[in-house]
């Protein structure tokens, strides 16, 4: 997230196991557990890499003859970047490969894993789980990496100061893992990114970086395992600082769906701080400007640092930024946080292969991302490249978040340069529908949609699993987004 106060043996047979479970206990109890043995590949490309990890925990994914692998890539000296990788529930030999990572920047994936689309859930006692049957290894290969180093249970030099920064090390990441025999044959399958919130940032610096990478290999210039994204998924993300804090202002007027968030008053000074003479747009507009010289860190900090305290706090106002149905008052706010107890349990880190104190958003990645003003920098220049590029694009939001509010990820798809703009803005609207009711209001040009999903926060699979579960299998299946009826969901999820 971005924070700143983050038949047989197919799908029929598994998911009405997952099913009967959903309201039992699954896993073995904490004090019973053994822990399995550790394994350790190492690079023979990569200098001082390798892959430390256990296989099997029994901790999360029960679901029989479902394999699973946790634990560290080490990209360097004391640099151990934590991973847990879930085989799929379904056809694993040919189901593709997908990455999930949370945003922040410096907030753990495993909130992906647990609170939204991962194989499990915690339960209130957060000392147990119970399998979830939306979980997108259904049907993918799903691996979570905690990054940059110091999030989540990854630990060690924590340095990584922007998000182009932070591209290399995850590019060094999946060499390690495609090198090795555990994960080499996934190597040639569909590879989605599947990312949200700070992932706006992450996702199209990353596969950018990524698809450089392959050219450098492919002429010759460079050794290394190729890493070919087919399809890039983000939710709720953060993309284009300009657009998304003059969204601020645009929601807190009229949130489509709820109405006006904030007061008159409150929306005039909203108005001033943002439009005004030094304000949030000028000083944005300055950041865009410095571009990479040596006085834009400075420049792009001051202009984030205005907007989020004359803009984004004041457009909030009480209520809960990832979820404006919520405010601080709100019992058992929701997602829950049960699953934080659970990875900080001794018994289940000895399982997993965990060395640290889980750590959910920790200060430290946060902070040097402040250095440089990366919040306040453009991502939008990659997406539109994407874009034009067709690669497989799904640019999707929650209605009911504020934070990466889906009128200011709108605001950015609509001014991506690239050959369906035009198209873009002359698509309208239509609902996307599940056994006739409505979820989510998409366009769609060639390979690129766009969906405003109803009725959800910020973690969209959170809110709406089984809406999210179906936007998923259509991004898999290369699909445009579109409506299905029960039999078509039905066969989808075997239920």
């Amino acid at each position: 997230m971005r924070y700143f106060l983050q038949q047989g043996t197919g799908l029929l047979a598994i998911v009405s196991t997952l099913l009967s479970a959903v309201y039992s206990v699954s896993g073995s109890p904490l004090s019973h557990s053994t822990s399995p043995s550790l394994q350790i590949f190492s690079s023979q490309i990569q200098n001082d890499t390798s892959l430390r990890f256990v296989q099997n925990s029994g901790v999360c994914e029960t679901t029989p003859g479902v394999q699973q692998m946790s634990g560290y890539i080490d990209i360097g000296t004391n640099m151990s970047m934590w991973f847990w990788f879930f085989e799929a529930r379904d056809s694993p030999e040919t189901a593709p490969f997908t990455l999930w990572l949370n945003g922040g920047p410096g907030c753990s994936s495993m909130i992906g894993l647990f609170q939204e689309n991962g194989p499990c859930q915690v339960n209130p006692d957060g000392n147990s789980t119970v399998l979830n049957p939306f979980s997108w290894n259904n049907i993918s290969n799903v691996i979570y990496i905690d990054q940059p180093i110091g999030t989540g249970f990854s630990f060690g030099i924590v340095d990584v100061n922007s998000t182009f920064a932070a591209a290399p090390p995850i590019w060094k990441a999946f060499q390690i893992l495609f090198e090795s025999p555990q994960f080499h044959k996934y190597e040639s399958r569909e590879f989605i990114f599947a990312t949200e919130s700070y992932g706006g940032h992450y996702g199209p610096e990353f596969v950018t970086y990524f698809d450089q990478q392959n050219q450098l290999i492919e002429e010759g210039q460079l050794q290394g395992e190729l890493i070919t994204v087919s399809a890039l998924m983000i939710n709720n993300g953060w993309y284009d600082p300009l657009l998304q804090n003059k969204a601020y202002v645009d929601f807190a007027t009229n949130a489509p769906g709820y109405g006006q968030l904030q007061s008159d008053t409150v929306i005039a000074q909203l108005n001033e701080a943002f439009f005004g003479e030094g304000g949030c747009q000028e000083q944005e507009l300055a950041c865009y400007a410095a571009g990479e010289s040596v006085d834009s860190n400075e420049i792009c900090g001051t202009a984030d640092d205005f907007c989020v305290e004359n803009v984004f706090i004041p457009a909030v106002g009480d209520r809960d930024s990832d979820d404006l149905r919520q405010n601080s008052s709100t019992p058992n706010p929701f997602p829950p946080e049960f699953y934080v107890k659970y990875l900080r349990n001794p018994d289940i880190m000895s399982r997993i292969g965990a060395q640290v104190r889980y750590s959910e958003c920790p200060d430290a990645p946060f902070e040097q991302f402040t250095k440089t003003g990366d919040d306040a920098r453009t991502l939008l220049p990659q997406l539109s490249a994407l874009a034009n590029s067709r690669l497989k694009l799904l640019i999707w939001a929650g209605d009911a978040d504020i934070n990466c509010n889906w009128l200011g990820g709108h605001a950015s798809v609509l001014a991506m340069d690239w050959y369906g703009n035009e198209t873009l803005h002359r698509t309208p609207f239509t609902n996307m529908t599940i056994n006739g009711n409505p979820v989510a209001a998409i366009q769609n040009v060639d390979n690129f949609s766009f969906a405003r999903v109803f009725q959800s926060g910020h973690e969209v699979p959170a809110f709406q699993p089984e809406a999210a579960f179906e936007i998923f299998s259509q991004v898999v299946r290369k699909e445009q987004l579109h409506s299905v009826g029960e039999l078509d969901l039905d066969l989808e999820l075997d239920i």
